[in-house]
Parts: C-alpha cells; structure tokens; sequence
C-alpha cells in the first residue's frame, strides 16, 4: 500500500480514534501530536504554544490578510519567516511535516492536510462528522465536560476550525467537495467507519 490518509473531523465525532484505528488495521504510522512536535522543532516555537495557539487567528490578522499590509509581505516572504505572524509561521512549520511525513504511507489528522497535500495523487481526504447528540454525548464522556460546557466547547471547535481552514486554504471546511469520502462516525461506530476508510483507501491504489 502507497496511500496517505487524510482526517479531518469535528469534535467529539470520534475522528481521532477511527484514525487511530485505521492506522493500526493498516499498520502505516499515525500523527496528529507529533505534527506539534516537529513543527516546533521546525519554527523554535514551543509546542504547548503551538497547540494553544495553531487556529487563534484574530480578525486583525485577517483584516491585515484583506488589506495587504506587512503581515502579507511576510507571508509571501518578501519579508522573512520572523516578520510573519506568528499563526503563519505554525502553519508553514506544520505544511513542512506534513509534506514530510506524507513521503510514506500515513494516517494524518486535521491541520489542513488534506488542502496541503492537494497535489498528490495517493491521498484519500476523509471528514468524520456526528450528530451534535452524539457529539456531546462523547465530549462529556470523554472529557468529563457538562453538557452545556460540552456544547460552548464544539460550537467555539467548529468556529475555530472553519475560520482557521478558510483562511489559510480558501476553502470550506466540511464541504463535501473537498474530501473522497464523509463519514458519520456517530451512526457508524468507529470500527465500521475504519474499515470503510480501509477498504477506499486500498480501492483507490
């Protein structure tokens, strides 16, 4: 098998662990942790930094995007990696991994990977999705979260998230023609969703 596998997810829908499972049935290495660690070692920032603050992108860093000030000249390095911001500077530390890691058959999940390795022909782009029931029902069992704060939690996750795609991909996430295949998890289980995932991602070598 030469295939890299893409997850993106919402949260609470299970996604991690259907990736996780999909790497152990394949047995091809999984990252979604280590892609902080690297791209810290890649940026010199810190990887509790980096995981606190990978998708708080202000609205002035997206006015400033829309108006074509200093931060864009950073970004399209007319200015040097240290006159980007600092989200931008994650972002590109974190594309580096994945371009590296996706060399060799791989389970990668979130931070844009599916929109970085567009070009690839061996990637299978999946997005794990639940009903909120369901996502809330996993949030508190899993995190030990109420269900009020479970669902202040996802609601700021989907914003976070979605702002945070947009910006650096010009896409929509969760759109249904940005991936090969959408699953929901919640109706599924996580081993039938791994297993389709399995089975799309041999079907397509």
């Amino acid at each position: 098998m030469n295939q890299v596998i893409t997850i993106g997810r919402e949260l609470g829908s299970g996604g991690r662990t259907v990736g996780k499972e999909v790497a152990r049935l394949l047995n091809i290495p999984y990252y979604d942790r280590e892609l902080i660690d690297e791209a810290a070692k890649e940026s010199g920032l810190s990887s509790d930094f980096i995981e606190n603050n990978e998708q708080e992108i202000t609205s002035s860093f997206l006015y400033n995007l829309a108006m074509g000030n200093s931060y864009t000249y950073g970004m399209l390095g007319l200015g040097g990696t240290n006159s980007m911001p600092l989200t931008m500077q994650v972002f590109l530390a974190q594309q580096k991994v994945i371009q590296k890691y996706a060399a060799n058959p791989c389970v990668i999940v979130g931070r844009c990977a599916d929109f970085i390795l567009r070009e690839k022909t061996n990637v299978l782009r999946v997005f794990i999705y639940a009903s909120m029931e369901e996502r809330i029902k996993r949030a508190v069992e899993e995190y030990g979260y109420s269900q009020k704060k479970a669902l202040d939690v996802i609601a700021k996750s989907d914003k976070g998230r979605a702002r945070h795609y947009a910006t650096f991909t010009e896409w929509d996430w969760g759109d249904r023609r940005n991936y090969d295949l959408m699953l929901n998890a919640g109706s599924l289980g996580v081993d039938a969703a791994a297993q389709m995932i399995c089975r799309a991602a041999q079907d397509v070598e």
